[in-house]
């Protein structure tokens, strides 16, 4: 049984073979994978699910591999809590946090380049490529590594270290491109139609983009077998943003939850915020802008799924929102400083995204709210190095540590340190 039928296009609707392949020849809309849910719904269950391993494979039958030999470091079924500190802070009485921050190269990148590569190595591939702004780098080249490929990943030559760094430990070629993701994407473009190699974000992408399902559905089972009201999700090509509700909505398809009346809401960085700004301006054009953020993870200035991120959001009756630099900084500190979570810039922008929509009163304090955390701060130290705690120093003398801690007790660091004890930052 062959559980992947075709390709279709999302536009047209004119379908064609499951191969390496993102464009419909007819019409150039972009092609997705259409499964046999007939065949998947006699054989997947809840008790199925619940008894495999805790990795995305877990829902191998809504993935599009054919084999059961998948390349797999155990990425998915992430942390997922219910937030006291912050929901207290914000004034939501059933918010959770979904940290995805912790796969093996630190993003929610793993899940697409597990899917992704899986269904190279099927197709035969042995060389893999990515245009990357850094999280999707550090996955392929990882990747890459444990399935013998031969990869290549292009990024902006002006990436934040640590994204190089967190790459380049697996020790693919890396080529630095002058210029923005935009610019590096359609360079990654010419070199997939000339060199023909596996492109997971190019000729592959129908794939690779089915794996960021799996966010949906891990919600829906963690939240024990139910949609939320309402997520909050940083947005970049939009992708993301799409394939979460439709995880949710093939759970819905087959019985697995019972309703599905989620809000799909979008979050990006006001200096990059083409899918923000349609949805603002009820408008069904996407306009390309030129990023100028420090959320680089999320800087796509012309978002390939930019169009099918408006109508989700608009279907869903979801809002979009974005933060300025200053504001994310602020929502990076915030999430670490509550729940201990250390995010880079795309999940500081979902947490003031988050805080703004509940101060403008577009979250209700009753609904079930989960933000959507993808990617580890460690990666992005740049963003907030001058944002945070700095040391004091003193001799190695108890009398210095007395004078430090009689002032700062005298100038109420150390009594207000626990803000949120402290009315004046409660949010109502």
């Amino acid at each position: 049984m062959k559980k992947i039928k075709a390709l279709k296009c999302k536009e047209c609707g004119q379908e064609s073979p499951p191969i390496a392949k993102h464009v419909c020849e007819f019409c150039f809309g972009p092609l997705e994978v259409v499964y046999d849910y007939e065949w998947i719904s006699s054989v997947i269950s809840k008790e199925k699910i619940a008894s495999r391993p805790h990795n995305l494979w877990r829902y191998w039958e809504l993935l599009p591999v054919e084999g059961q030999q998948v390349l797999s470091l155990n990425e998915g079924f992430t942390p997922f809590w219910k937030s006291r500190n912050l929901g207290k802070f914000l004034g939501l009485k059933n918010l959770y946090i979904k940290n995805d921050a912790v796969n093996p190269t630190f993003s929610f990148k793993d899940r697409v380049v597990s899917v992704a590569l899986t269904r190279s190595r099927e197709l035969g591939f042995d060389v893999v490529a990515c245009a990357s702004t850094g999280n999707l780098a550090g996955a392929v080249a990882a990747y890459g590594a444990v399935g013998c490929f031969k990869t290549f990943v292009f990024i902006p030559a002006d990436l934040e270290m640590g994204k190089v760094v967190g790459a380049g430990v697996y020790d693919p070629i890396i080529v630095g491109i002058k210029g923005n993701y935009d610019e590096v994407n359609r360079l990654c473009a010419e070199v997939a139609d000339i060199f023909h190699w596996a492109f997971v974000n190019v000729n592959i992408r129908p794939y690779y983009a089915e794996g960021s399902k799996t966010l949906g559905f891990e919600v829906a089972e963690q939240l024990g077998w139910r949609a939320p009201d309402h997520v909050v999700v940083p947005v970049a090509s939009g992708s993301l943003l799409t394939k979460i509700y439709k995880g949710m909505s093939e759970f819905h398809q087959l019985g697995l939850i019972p309703e599905l009346h989620t809000k799909i809401s979008a979050a990006q960085a006001q200096g990059c915020a083409p899918v923000v700004t349609a949805i603002k301006e009820h408008s069904e054009i996407i306009k390309p802008v030129i990023p100028k953020t420090i959320a680089k993870s999320i800087a796509i200035g012309n978002p390939a799924d930019g169009y099918y991120a408006v109508k989700t959001v608009e279907k869903t009756h979801g809002v979009g929102e974005w933060a300025t630099d200053e504001e994310i900084i602020e929502g990076i500190r915030l999430l670490a400083k509550t729940e201990g979570v250390f995010t880079e810039t795309a999940g500081g922008t979902t947490i003031a995204v988050l805080k703004k929509l509940k101060e403008s009163g577009k979250i209700a304090s009753d609904e079930t709210v989960v933000a959507f955390i993808t990617g580890n701060g460690f990666k992005t130290q740049e963003s907030v190095q001058d944002h945070i705690s700095k040391p004091y120093i003193i001799e190695p003398r108890l009398n210095e540590f007395r004078e430090l801690y009689e002032s700062l007790v005298k100038s109420k660091q150390v009594e207000e340190h626990n803000f949120l004890k402290n009315p004046a930052y409660q949010i109502k």
